[in-house]
């Protein structure tokens, strides 16, 4: 018995990494084409930092990594396998974003029972798309393929991402005060989290969602917002960021508070952005609505109204519309949303930044208020 007779199968391998190189060179340009030092296929990727240090007094670097999650089985299912790739970038530097650090280079790891080179190769795709968006270098990565772990057809991906930042410029919310104005920046959908309950929950992804098979809707990537934020950051002062990952609003809004600040709340104004059909569709299908489609929408909306129960788990689960979350001096509200919106990232007012409830608590929480 040989290495292929085993399952694993070295040519097929090979022609992925053929691939690869080529989405991996789309991503180098600018100053990262003088701080590549290697390609792919070496042992380690190498990036020098020397042009980068540029007016910077103490550069720090910041990491972050995640994975897709069980997006990845709809991905499977529609036989669609670039966005996942997008959204495997995006949950990492989204998430380094949120302490203003600018992302530099991205490694992936892919693991699968059968390697498809075609199939792995579309995966690796959207990471390099997801990479050009945010400035970020395909490094390097690695692609397992292990028979007998993995079910063939099925792949997962997870990937990290480092950035830099000048120490002096690190957003950490330790700059938040009692008043400041909370921006809500748009999502695209449910982005990369609450894939285990929508899978449990929807489970005919072909019901027509608006014209589209509802998993096509489901797939949209998850929004980079690097280029938006870091821009605006060289307009303003931004006081804290939260990326709505998993845990929603109640987990991740409050992390955006420096530990050892004065306890404050995060209240968010109800009503202050329309909520996306998708997660409508969704709570009707948590609730066990007897429906699909518009009347599906119609009862979700309905019950995210009328359900207090409801609403709050939607809301410690999902974006709900909102994918990434400022903090900012209310004087800068207005222009952060026109800059926003030029950008085609629509921004909205979502709520404020008020004393703690509890003044005896140990950090702030998410509070919801009428208009």
């Amino acid at each position: 018995m040989d290495y292929k007779q085993a399952g694993v199968d070295i040519e097929e391998g090979y022609k992925a990494v053929g691939k690869y190189r080529e989405f991996s060179a789309k991503t180098v340009d600018g100053k990262a084409a003088g701080a590549v030092l290697n390609g792919i296929g070496s042992f380690a990727g190498m990036y020098s930092l020397k042009e980068f240090f540029a007016g910077m007094e103490e550069p720090v670097l910041v990491s972050g990594t995640d994975g897709v999650g069980t997006k990845l089985d709809i991905a499977f299912k529609m036989k669609k396998y670039d966005t996942v790739g997008i959204d495997c970038v995006a949950m990492c530097v989204n998430d380094i974003l949120c302490h203003g650090a600018r992302p530099l280079f991205f490694l992936d790891y892919l693991a699968c029972g059968k390697l498809d080179a075609d199939v792995a190769a579309e995966i690796v795709k959207g990471v390099a798309i997801g990479c050009r968006e945010t400035g970020s270098v395909l490094l390097g990565g690695e692609t397992a393929e292990m028979p007998g772990f993995y079910d063939a057809g099925k792949y997962d991906i997870a990937g990290f991402s480092v950035g830099i930042v000048d120490r002096a410029k690190i957003v950490d919310g330790a700059k938040i005060r009692e008043g400041d104005t909370l921006v809500g920046i748009a999502s695209s959908g449910p982005h990369s989290n609450g894939f285990s309950l929508i899978r449990k929950t929807l489970p005919d992804i072909n019901e027509d969602f608006g014209g589209m098979p509802l998993g096509m809707a489901l797939l949209e990537p998850t929004r980079l917002y690097v280029k938006p934020v870091l821009s605006l950051m060289e307009k303003i002062e931004i006081h804290g960021m939260a990326n709505i990952t998993g845990g929603g609003f109640y987990e991740n809004i409050p992390r955006m508070f420096k530990d050892g600040s004065p306890v404050l709340d995060a209240v968010i104004t109800e009503g202050s952005w329309t909520i996306p059909p998708i997660f409508a569709r969704i709570a009707a299908a948590i609730n066990s609505a007897d429906s699909s489609g518009p009347a599906a929408q119609k009862r979700g909306a309905e019950l995210l109204k009328t359900d207090e129960v409801l609403r709050k788990q939607m809301f410690n689960t999902f974006n709900m519309g909102i994918g990434f979350v400022l903090a900012l001096a209310p004087a800068d509200a207005r222009q952060a949303i026109e800059h926003l919106d030029t950008m085609n990232f629509p921004a909205y007012t979502i709520g404020k930044v008020e004393k703690a409830a509890d003044v005896n608590a140990a950090q702030g929480v998410l509070r919801f208020a009428g208009n």
